[in-house]
């Protein structure tokens, strides 16, 4: 006897006939927000659902305890930073009432040659301290990293000066770089050659002071370089050493490409904190300033941005053309940081 073919879902189920077990059918999808399995409502959860206010009640300890760090931001760094804003559309003493004067400020600053001044002095002492600085610190990072011995002294050792505090070193560099009685001009007259005036000529203070930075954050970047150094794979040197390459040709096509985040890094931190050198000539121009809040040491070659909007705000008592000051300058870094991004990143972005 012939049997015709069974298709479908019988075709898979057990012998035919009475006792075959009806094939289960598979339960029609409920919509969003129909009842559940005992007889509830299910509502809908969305992937990007906001937790509501009983969420964030419940959790009211937590927000409590980080509510301090906040609360003290606002009152300390974000209001402050807002009201200078305000400000330097005023003029104010501290004390009186504001007179709104718009941007009669600006256009002060604008042809105000002393700003100009400092901000030349500020912009040449950043380049004499942060190239060498950066230099010497990727040099010490790459030593640092080939020495199997006495590692965690030198990293100690880095650090130290950028832990230190930084009106003691201007001093100790101040008594060190003195013109009549400082280690330098008796170590030079002790060789029968003359004096320098560190702290009297106009380049000679620049270099003092950019010497100063470069020893307090040499350490502190080198420290970074040598983690990141440290994040290179040996076996990338290993097999450059197989095809014969030197320890120059390693540093170049292996280090530097790899480092170039961090060298990246270094670079904006450092042009935001030289740009910022404010304590230095403070502290070793201190009694100049008292009789020329404005001079900044002679022949005002010490008088960086930071040290020009001080005497304006607290000494001349012109807090809104401070502010016009601090504002104009925050343009002039931010544009320095941008061109330093662009170079540091300009082959990344060649084809």
């Amino acid at each position: 006897m012939s049997s015709s073919p069974v298709a479908g879902p019988a075709a898979t189920g057990p012998s035919s006939g009475s006792d075959a077990a009806p094939t289960a059918r598979p339960a029609p999808d409920r919509p969003h927000g129909g009842p559940g399995r005992h007889g509830r409502r299910v509502r809908p959860v969305s992937a990007g659902a906001r937790p509501g206010p009983r969420r964030v009640a419940r959790h009211w300890p937590q927000y409590l305890a980080i509510s301090p760090y906040y609360l003290i931001f606002t009152v300390f760094m974000l209001f402050p930073v807002i009201f200078t804003v305000y400000l330097a559309f005023q003029k104010w003493d501290g004390i009186g009432d504001m007179h709104f004067v718009g941007f009669q400020q600006f256009r002060f600053l604008w042809d105000d040659p002393v700003f100009w001044l400092s901000v030349r002095n500020t912009l040449v002492i950043w380049v004499l301290s942060t190239v060498p600085m950066l230099f010497l610190a990727l040099v010490l990072a790459v030593l640092v990293n080939s020495t199997k011995r006495f590692t965690a002294f030198y990293r100690v050792a880095l650090f130290i000066p950028s832990i230190t505090s930084l009106v003691a070193i201007a001093i100790f560099f101040g008594a060190i770089f003195s013109n009549n009685f400082g280690l330098i001009n008796a170590i030079l007259r002790s060789m029968h050659v003359s004096a320098v005036p560190w702290l009297s000529n106009e380049w000679t203070i620049k270099l003092v002071i950019a010497a100063l930075m470069t020893w307090q954050w040499t350490g502190y970047n080198a420290i970074i370089y040598l983690a990141g150094l440290q994040a290179i794979p040996s076996e990338l040197y290993e097999a450059a050493k197989m095809d014969g390459a030197g320890p120059v040709r390693l540093f170049f096509s292996i280090t530097i490409p790899l480092l170039r985040p961090i060298i990246l890094f270094t670079v904006v931190v450092s042009t935001v904190t030289g740009l910022q050198s404010f304590t230095e000539p403070q502290v070793l121009f201190g009694s100049e300033a008292s009789t020329n809040p404005n001079s900044g040491g002679p022949g005002q070659a010490a008088l960086t941005t930071l040290l020009y909007f001080y005497h304006q705000a607290f000494d001349n008592n012109d807090f809104g053309y401070g502010a016009a000051i601090v504002w104009a300058f925050f343009l002039v870094i931010l544009l320095i940081v941008l061109i330093n991004w662009s170079l540091v990143q300009r082959k990344e972005r060649r084809p």
